[in-house]
Formats: structure tokens, sequence, C-alpha cells
């Protein structure tokens, strides 16, 4: 299945509680389509540390994007267990790349260290009057030595 596909049949639930568990997800949103998938991200990425708890949001993947739709139309700011739901298409994933956002390329260090030269060689106007000052002191060292 393309990913974008996927994409699209993909809807995220944010706002669940703590009291929600997958069993209740597929419960109150299998009402809609066919649910291929229900996953609950964990709080933690640390794979020995299971205390259950969650970040709060999950992603119900349906066969059809027909079915993710009616799911947002009739789930979007319902309430479940107390709580306001917010439910719309999930969106793929960044990838590292993406994770920068609005960074400038040149606020990372590795970018610094490849590309950056020290003032005096880089060209700029201090570069240019070092230039400019060595050259100026070379030409009167020739002079003096044709005098």
């Amino acid at each position: 299945m393309e990913e974008g596909t996927k994409t699209k049949k993909t809807v995220f639930v944010g706002g669940i509680g703590d009291d929600v568990n997958e069993a209740v997800i597929y419960e109150h949103f299998a009402t809609f389509g066919d649910i291929i998938d229900v996953h609950i991200p964990p709080e933690s990425t640390d794979p020995n540390r299971q205390d259950g708890k969650h970040r709060g949001f999950a992603f119900v993947t349906y066969g059809s994007t027909s079915d993710a739709q009616d799911a947002i139309d009739n789930m979007d700011l319902n309430e479940l267990k107390g709580r306001v739901l917010r439910v719309n298409l999930a969106k793929p994933m960044k990838t590292p790349t993406q994770l920068g956002g609005n960074r400038a390329v040149w606020e990372s260090e590795e970018w610094l260290k490849q590309y950056v030269k020290p003032l005096g060689q880089s060209g700029g106007v201090q570069g240019r009057k070092a230039q400019n000052e060595e050259e100026s002191k070379e030409a009167d060292d020739e002079e003096m030595a044709e005098e």
C-alpha cells in the first residue's frame, strides 16, 4: 500500500484520557467502517518501560478513505470518557531532514565546521581589508628593496 494512500485512511484522535486504551478506541470508532489498526503511542520510547501510560492521542486506520472521513465528521469535538476529542486526518511523520523546522542550515554546528572560514580568509570586508593591508606592505617592501 502506498504511504500517501495509507495516510488518507488513517485518522488522528487527540485528547484521549489516561483511562482510554485501544479497545475503547476500537469500540467507539468501529461504527464508521472496517478498522485495520488502532495504535496508541506509549509515553516513553524506552521498550523496557511498560507503565501503560500513553501520550494522549491515537491513530485509527480504516479500510477506506470514506470510512475515515465519516469518523472525522462524526467524532471531531465529541466527548469520550469526559474528554473532548480532536479528530482529523493523520499527517505523515516528519523525516529527520524536516525536523529542523524553520531553522536555517547555517545554524547547524556541522555545517559551520564544514563551510565557514576564519574571518581573515572569508573574503568579507575584514578579510579584504587585511588582504589590502598585506598587499600594501608587500608593495612597500618591494619599493624599499629597489632603492
